[in-house]
């Protein structure tokens, strides 16, 4: 007969030794665990507890009902009970319907549908609650449809640690980063053709310039600079620029050029009979450009007014290649501190052109509200909140029209700076880039007069 006190001991280190195997295997291969253990274990509690959850959050929706009740009564005389029975209209706490979770890389999805008179702001309003409910990181609303919601569930920041991922190898295509979502944070200045990028200090903003040109240095792009802190952060990187700006008056120069450069290209499209560059010939098409412009407000400050001037021209030139640069392979990343409605119309109009929104860390709520202040609120709150301690994270607008939270991967100066070396060859003379291409019979006046039409 075996002794009980033995049984218990061996139970006992049975179980011990399955925790420790199931705290290991959590702990190395969390996606694994997440995908074959953890998630199904999360789906079934999110489902079983959701009526409590809901109601807590502010969720359910008092409604009324007709409930069928038993009423006992005595008689006194005689002590019989008689029941009598009846329909009673009662109000009760409806909870919204939920469809079954299904677990991602990084949490879970589930969709639910709304009650009468909910809209899904009242389900963005509640994801905080949710949140902390569930024990999670962070909720996400969608609305794929009219009357449902899609709540995308993350159980612990994905961001914290990143894991690289293959260059992409397209044209004007580079992966800096990755999303919440798991997915990799691509810069595609085909689908969108200008960005705006706004960080304080140490936020990543620098790092991410750094991340695209490694990622264009091997392509067959011009590279132009406009480094309005004197040069010192793109004159390293000198030997892949075609062209670096490092004052107001360089920078109005190389302005002029583009902006003749993209004329010359209009008539080119047009004696062609083309709506853009990518509709020509391979070898008629010309190179395409990515502009870095890197302090942005420096091209807007005043210090008097002898110099308000210089600012129009170079608003009205920036502006012009946001507007029509796109067509003929012009593209704008700028970059600055300090990006707001105080620097002048021109700002706003430029921010208006930049589909393309990346708001690292700030330091003040105005920057964060030029950037993502006309895309959501919710992202604005975000951005708001991300930490001085996480550089490289950003809320980013991404090209499906949703925004996550994104962090892009470090590259360090030295290695921006070799991969400008090791491609130099590539670098397009400026003189070439900027020597007319257009048949003899279309006019570079006649183009600018159509550019003001």
């Amino acid at each position: 007969m075996p002794d009980p006190l033995n049984m218990l001991f061996g139970t006992l280190a049975y179980l011990a030794a399955l925790l420790t195997a199931l705290w290991t295997w959590r702990h190395w291969h969390y996606r694994s665990y997440w995908l074959l253990l953890g998630g199904v274990v999360t789906v079934i509690r999110v489902r079983l507890t959701w009526r409590k959850v809901a109601l807590g959050c502010g969720l359910t929706k008092k409604q009324h009902r007709w409930w069928f009740t038993v009423v006992p009564r005595a008689v006194a005389s005689t002590g019989i009970v008689k029941v009598r029975r009846r329909f009673q209209r009662v109000a009760v706490d409806v909870k919204p319907w939920m469809w079954v979770p299904r677990p991602t890389r990084h949490g879970w999805r589930v969709t639910v549908r709304l009650l009468e008179g909910q809209v899904p702001a009242d389900y963005a309003d509640a994801a905080e609650r949710l949140a902390h409910a569930w024990g999670v990181h962070a909720v996400r609303v969608f609305s794929p449809r009219r009357g449902r919601v899609v709540l995308a569930v993350t159980i612990r920041d994905p961001l914290i640690r990143l894991d690289r991922v293959p260059a992409s190898g397209e044209l004007l295509k580079v992966v800096v980063g990755a999303l919440e979502n798991g997915r990799p944070w691509v810069i595609d200045f085909r689908t969108v053709p200008h960005w705006l990028n706004a960080g304080a200090t140490q936020s990543g903003k620098s790092n991410l310039a750094n991340i695209l040109l490694v990622g264009l240095a091997s392509q067959p792009v011009a590279l132009v600079g406009f480094d309005l802190k004197g040069g010192v952060e793109f004159t390293p990187y000198g030997p892949r620029l075609s062209a670096l700006a490092t004052d107001r008056a360089e920078s109005l120069a190389l302005l002029d050029d583009l902006i003749a450069m993209m004329l010359d290209r209009m008539g080119l499209c047009r004696a062609a009979g083309a709506r853009n560059i990518w509709q020509l010939p391979a070898g008629l098409r010309p190179v395409p450009v990515v502009v870095l412009v890197d302090e942005v407000a420096e091209l807007y400050l005043m210090a008097d007014k002898s110099e308000k001037d210089d600012v129009a021209r170079t608003s009205t030139a920036l502006l012009r290649i946001a507007q029509l640069g796109r067509a003929f392979g012009i593209y704008l990343f700028v970059c600055g501190q300090r990006i707001g409605s105080d620097l002048g119309p021109g700002v706003t109009a430029l921010r208006a052109q930049c589909s393309g929104r990346i708001c690292h860390r700030v330091n003040d709520p105005e920057t964060a509200t030029m950037t993502l202040g006309d895309l959501d609120p919710a992202a604005l709150v975000s951005a708001r909140a991300i930490p001085a301690d996480t550089p490289g994270v950003a809320i980013v607008a991404s090209q499906d029209g949703q925004w996550y939270r994104a962090r892009s991967f470090h590259v360090a100066e030295h290695i921006a700076e070799q991969a400008a070396r090791t491609h130099a060859h590539l670098t397009p003379s400026w003189d070439e880039l900027t020597a007319p291409q257009h048949p003899a019979e279309v006019t570079t006046p006649d183009l600018a007069a159509l550019l003001d039409a």
